[in-house]
């Protein structure tokens, strides 16, 4: 099919009429993406000229509206597509046109008819006034009020930077690096894992490195000279090409920053956050640091001691691609928790329906599946219902690795809601799981990401730009990380016998060893994350050759630096995808995540709470300032409380 069938593609759909136009995207050619981007930009062209020749304050915003909705029909589907559509043609015709949407977004920013228009413009309401805020804050991140020639640069900057984030990502993406071995090196693995796998002409197994493959292979296998094969493998995908990718992306940064008068990215990026400056980012990173130091040490102490054990020798060391297979295998001997085992209780489908009736028992809404035309057989639809059973809201589920899928699970708002445009949303949910079942910290990953769709298909934003996962980037994952928590308690995973009374049950005691098994190793994991958003933060705010950054931090961590692993290479949160001066906020919004349990832990599925939640957080997008929101939901002010007891491994 050579043309991509979009919602809105002309303007906004009255509900109404949405439940008999629900398809969003369909196949189409490499053709048919550059005549919809063509077609899409020319009218998002049209209508910026119009509101250039017009001075009426009183129907800027809604203006404003109209020409974001004429963008996101197109830049949203299409930057899904860029990922998933198994045609590389497809994928490749994608970026240029991304990239001209950067160009647009850019233009738009530095337009000073619109930007006085902006100022002029009187909000009306409270939604208007932080769109307003928002507004300007964009116009002066975009230069207009920068000398011509500062402009012209950063305009240059921001459309080399799209470019460099999708070369990033395509690398990675198209890096099909195996990795081969015998099978005498799979010894440990299940059964099933082997018979999933490929083999050559000699009866040895060929390993992809997705998520699944790797996750399950680096936990169970036995032999550490495998392992350290399959760890190399992984984290050179992307390779040197991906390296200076890395390093021109942060170089340009910086001179981005100090184009706006900032002395590094970080100070220019962290003024729009939570956070504010860097300098609370580093207080807050060397908190973490110092509050996980003395279990991480525990924690390398016990799984090199079962080293030694295992291997026989007294002088072992532990390495990096050691860990996953030494924290599962004290857990198994600690707790009797295998994940492997797991998959029986988790079937992947009976895992998505869960993580569905979760969010239809709190927020008072109702999952209907669908057949739409898809970019792939796999790809599954569901219509999102209100109580009274009307249509408001649709989600795609892409879920099995494939040749050319973009790697590890993210959601994304392939079109997002404005409320007073009848406009509504639209998500997608894509991982690359084991098609039988999941373990149980895979489970933990559909839920993340499916909070994150929520998070868009629930949003009643009056505004496109305040919709769904709008809000700063340190507080976006709050919502996913805390949906996470429905899978760790005995309430709500007693959901599981209504859904697969056929499916083992988790026991009060599995349960419990379960936590405790997912605890442990939190020292290890923290640990990881600090080093992560310290690399982040050290590149955002005085770049330098990235492997010699990362070499330099990795080497004073307790396990050591890794010769010969390109591990930045394919760290694309900070390469492009939102989390430049920005990775640490997983950690800050999982201090908001945690504490915004609280009024859910005497009944974790009380529709009261949840409906309140979903007005107050899930609802409102952007619409009001994160902090507010939060306060507003807790009465009171937020607490770390939960955070720190969580990373230290202590129980809540």
């Amino acid at each position: 099919m050579r043309f991509l069938l979009v919602l809105l593609a002309v303007g906004a759909i009255h509900p109404a009429a949405a439940q008999s136009q629900r398809t969003l995207i369909a196949n189409l050619d490499a053709a048919g993406v550059a005549d919809l981007c063509d077609a899409g930009l020319e009218r998002a062209r049209a209508s910026i000229a119009t509101m250039e020749s017009r001075a009426d304050a009183a129907t800027f915003f809604d203006e404003w509206n109209q020409v974001q909705i004429l963008i996101d029909d197109v830049s949203g589907p299409l930057g899904v597509l860029g990922g998933l559509h198994p045609d590389k043609a497809v994928r490749d015709a994608v970026e240029p046109c991304l990239q001209k949407y950067t160009t647009l977004s850019t233009a738009i920013y530095q337009n000073e008819k619109l930007y006085a228009r902006a100022k002029a413009a009187r909000a009306s309401s409270p939604r208007q006034a932080k769109l307003k805020k928002n507004l300007a804050e964009g116009f002066e991140d975009g230069g207009v009020a920068l000398a011509q020639d500062k402009q012209a640069r950063a305009k240059e900057i921001f459309t080399r930077l799209e470019a460099l984030r999708q070369a990033f990502e395509r690398n990675v993406r198209d890096d099909n690096t195996t990795v081969t071995v015998t099978p005498a090196e799979m010894e440990g693995t299940t059964e099933a894992f082997a018979l999933r796998q490929n083999r050559d002409a000699g009866g040895n197994y060929v390993l992809a490195t997705d998520d699944p493959t790797y996750a399950s292979f680096m936990s169970n296998a036995k032999l550490e000279e495998a392992r350290k094969r399959m760890y190399m493998a992984r984290f050179n995908k992307g390779g040197e090409p991906n390296i200076a990718l890395l390093e021109e992306s942060f170089t340009l940064r910086r001179e981005l920053a100090q184009l706006y008068g900032y002395p590094s990215y970080a100070a220019y990026a962290l003024r729009r956050k939570m956070v504010g400056t860097p300098e609370v980012v580093n207080k807050f990173l060397s908190d973490v640091k110092g509050a996980v130091a003395g279990l991480e040490k525990t924690e390398i102490a016990e799984l090199t001691a079962s080293k030694a054990k295992d291997t026989g020798d007294a002088e072992a060391r532990l390495r990096r691609w050691d860990t996953s297979y030494y924290l599962e295998k004290i857990r198994r001997e600690r707790f009797a928790v295998d994940q492997e085992k797991l998959r029986a209780f988790f079937p992947t489908g009976k895992a998505l329906e869960y993580a569905m009736r979760v969010a239809e028992t709190l927020y008072g809404v109702k999952f209907r599946e669908a057949k739409v035309e898809a970019w792939h057989p796999d790809v599954r639809y569901f219509d999102v219902l209100d109580a009274n059973g009307k249509f408001t809201a649709g989600i795609y589920l892409d879920l099995f690795p494939r040749e050319g899928k973009r790697g590890g699970a993210w959601a994304s708002g392939a079109r997002r809601a404005s409320h007073i445009a009848g406009r509504l949303p639209f998500s997608v949910l894509a991982t690359n799981f084991n098609r039988t079942g999941l373990s149980h910290r895979e489970l933990e990953t559909l839920m993340h990401e499916f909070g994150h769709v929520l998070h868009g298909v629930l949003s009643t934003a009056d505004y496109v730009a305040q919709a769904g996962t709008s809000v700063k980037r340190d507080f976006v994952e709050a919502p996913s990380q805390m949906f996470e928590e429905w899978v760790r308690r005995e309430q709500p995973l007693a959901l599981f016998r209504k859904i697969c009374p056929e499916c083992p049950q988790l026991s009060r005691e599995e349960i419990a060893r379960l936590d405790g098994a997912r605890r442990y190793g939190q020292g290890l994991f923290y640990s990881g994350q600090w080093l992560l958003a310290s690399y982040d933060m050290a590149l955002a705010t005085n770049p330098g050759p990235p492997m010699e950054v990362w070499k330099s931090l990795e080497s004073a961590t307790a396990l050591g630096y890794v010769d010969g692993a390109l591990r930045p290479a394919s760290f694309a949160h900070i390469a492009g995808s939102g989390y430049a001066a920005g990775y640490y906020g997983y950690m800050w919004s999982e201090v908001l995540a945690l504490d915004m349990l609280s009024p859910f832990r005497k009944d974790m599925l009380d529709p009261k709470v949840g409906a309140r939640y979903r007005d107050t957080i899930l609802a409102q997008g952007s619409q009001d300032e994160e902090m507010e929101m939060v306060r507003k939901f807790l009465g009171r002010e937020p607490s770390s409380d939960a955070f720190f007891a969580e990373i230290t491994g202590k129980q809540r």
